[in-house]
Order: structure tokens, then C-alpha cells, then sequence
């Protein structure tokens, strides 16, 4: 195996504090934070109802296990893994990969933990990218988007050797993180040197979280690449969606100043036919879907989605935290 991992049991029992942190380039949401042992039951299922704080969607002794994907100057990227109850390396399970938010600038990959375990509960392979970000790397974002092609090549390739059916990948993510798992079906360029080119970097749907899908529409905000130049357009993925893709669904609260991003991208999919869905939050603002109760109520209508596509089975396993989250669906942005 071309890697190396270290898998561990019980990483599903660990919890997390979750902070939003607001980005910069743009209005990015990324969550983070640390294992806090002293947690309670209670505060728990607080959490999970609703409360500030922890969100852990569900209780689950996960196999887990890091793997390097990618070698940079920067330092080593891996993938974070969570494997199903009963997985082996034989079968073939969709998987569902997560890059986090941060206006491509901080965060980490702790900030899909809850949809990771609990998408692994529900039998897919959930996998957690690393890739490289301003404040810890010193790059731009056309080098996170080189890791993220990068990642989903390297997923797909070692697809035998996790349980993974090839041709049964989700690419998930958050604000800028959600531009990356859109860029790595929409965007041509930003392929690494040491990228297997033969495998592709396209997914085979898309689950996107308030993303940054058209950088132009950023007008006050210069986007420069690790070449010095405006990449806004080379890396805007709605600019490239001239043709019926994967099926995708994105979750915007209508207080966001991106959502015009999902707007545009949604309009352009159904036009040309494709499968689009767009799930909006009333009243919410960017990066609503990191807190109760909306973290509960975007992973339902994920769940849904997945499951109408026949990468799950049954109806979700997770309940409302609170019954008046209600997302309202819009099939068209006018």
C-alpha cells in the first residue's frame, strides 16, 4: 500500500468543540476545536437538541484510519477515514469525501467530523481531506484546489484497498470547501505534477454547504494564484457547468451573501437539465449548517438525496433536532 495510516477503534466515542470562525477572500465558515473529555451525557444530548457547543450526531465506535494522500513542500496532506459497522475491505461502498471551510485561508478537517460518523453509520466510507491553506502554508487557492483533485484521484485509486466502489464518490463541502469539491468536477486546471491524470478527479455527486461556486461575483476581493495572477475565473466552477453533470444538492441560508452563488449555479444546472436541488434556510445566515439545528436538518436532506440517487438505503437515521428547522426546497432562482 502506498501510504500510511494507523487505524484505531473508538474514534467515534471522541468529541469536539465547534467554534465558527468567519474567512476572509470570502465569507467563509470553518469549525474547529479539540477533545473535550469532561463532557457529560447530558451536555451531549443538549448539544444534539439544539444547544451552543459540541455537536455529535451520533454515538458510534467507528474503525477509523489516517492516510498520507499527497507530498508537498508545505508537508504531508492525508485523509482522515470512517469506516461503516461491518466494513470490509471487499465490499464496494459509495464514499462520501468532506473538504472543510475557511475561505481557503484556515481551518481543519475536524470540521466534517458529525456528517462523517454519521454518513458511516449509515454505510458509506466517510473520508475527512486535508489540503494546504494561507494561514498555516502560505498558499493560494488554486494550490487547495490542486490538493483537492489530488485527494479525489488518490481515493479513487485506492479504492480496492478501502471497500470503495470507484464510480460511487460524493464530493461534500463547506463555503470554500464546497467550492473545492465543486472544482474538483467543474475546474480543468490545477492538476499537481505528481497527479495520475488517467484517474479522474471528477465525483459522482455533489453535496455542497453554502460553497463559493463563482469567485467573479466577488467584485471588491482580488483573488491571486501562487503565480501572482487573478485566478477568479480559471477556478469558478458555475463558469465551466456547460453541460448535464452529476446530481447535486446545496444548502444555503437566505441571509448569506453567497447564496447568489447557489442561485446561479442552480438556474444554469436545471437549464441544461441536470439533476439540481437547492435547500434553503430561512432567516440563516453563512455557515449555518455547522450548528444545531441546522447541522441535523442539512444532513437529513443529504441523507434524502443520497438515498433517491441509490447510494443509501432506507430512510435516515437522524431526527430533527428541533421541528421548526424546516428547509424549504427551490428548484429555480426566479
Amino acid at each position: 500500500m502506498r501510504c500510511h495510516g494507523v487505524l484505531k477503534r473508538g474514534a467515534g466515542k471522541r468529541h469536539y468543540r465547534v467554534m465558527l470562525l468567519v474567512g476572509l477572500c470570502v465569507a467563509a465558515c470553518v469549525v474547529s476545536g479539540g477533545a473535550r473529555a469532561e463532557e457529560t451525557p447530558a451536555e451531549r444530548r443538549g448539544a444534539r437538541q439544539g444547544g451552543k457547543g459540541l455537536v455529535h450526531l451520533v454515538d458510534a465506535d467507528l474503525e477509523t484510519a489516517d492516510h498520507r494522500y499527497k507530498q508537498t513542500p508545505q508537508g504531508d496532506l492525508s485523509l482522515h477515514f470512517h469506516f461503516p459497522p461491518g466494513w470490509k475491505r471487499s465490499d464496494k461502498r459509495p464514499a462520501m469525501l468532506f473538504f472543510f471551510g475557511g475561505g481557503w485561508r484556515n481551518g481543519t478537517a475536524q470540521q466534517f467530523m458529525p456528517q462523517a460518523e454519521y454518513f458511516a453509520t449509515r454505510g458509506l466510507v466517510a473520508v475527512r481531506a486535508d489540503y494546504r491553506i494561507l494561514n498555516e502554508h502560505n498558499t493560494t487557492p488554486d494550490i487547495a484546489t490542486e490538493d483537492a483533485k489530488s485527494a479525489m484521484r488518490w481515493l479513487r485509486g485506492h479504492a480496492d484497498e478501502f471497500g470503495i466502489d470507484p464510480e460511487k464518490i460524493i464530493a461534500s463541502g463547506g463555503s470554500a470547501g464546497g467550492h473545492l469539491a465543486a472544482a474538483t468536477l467543474l475546474v480543468d486546471t490545477c492538476d499537481a505534477a505528481s497527479d495520475d491524470t488517467a484517474i479522474s478527479s471528477q465525483p459522482n455527486a455533489l453535496v455542497l454547504f453554502n460553497p463559493a461556486l463563482n469567485l467573479t461575483l466577488v467584485g471588491d476581493r482580488e483573488m491571486k494564484g501562487a503565480d501572482g495572477r487573478d485566478i477568479k475565473r480559471e477556478i469558478s466552477p458555475t463558469l465551466f457547468l456547460t453541460e448535464p453533470t452529476v446530481p447535486t444538492v446545496i444548502f444555503f441560508g437566505d441571509a448569506d451573501a453567497l447564496k447568489s452563488h447557489g442561485d446561479e449555479f442552480l438556474e444554469k444546472a436545471v437549464a441544461l437539465g441536470m439533476r439540481c436541488e437547492q435547500w434553503v434556510a430561512p432567516g440563516q445566515p453563512h455557515g449555518f449548517f455547522n450548528r444545531q439545528p441546522w447541522i441535523s436538518a442539512t444532513t437529513i436532506e443529504a441523507d434524502r438525496f443520497l438515498a433517491s440517487l441509490g447510494f443509501l438505503a432506507g430512510e435516515p437515521t437522524l431526527e430533527l433536532a428541533d421541528p421548526n428547522a424546516v428547509l424549504q426546497l427551490q428548484t429555480s432562482s426566479k
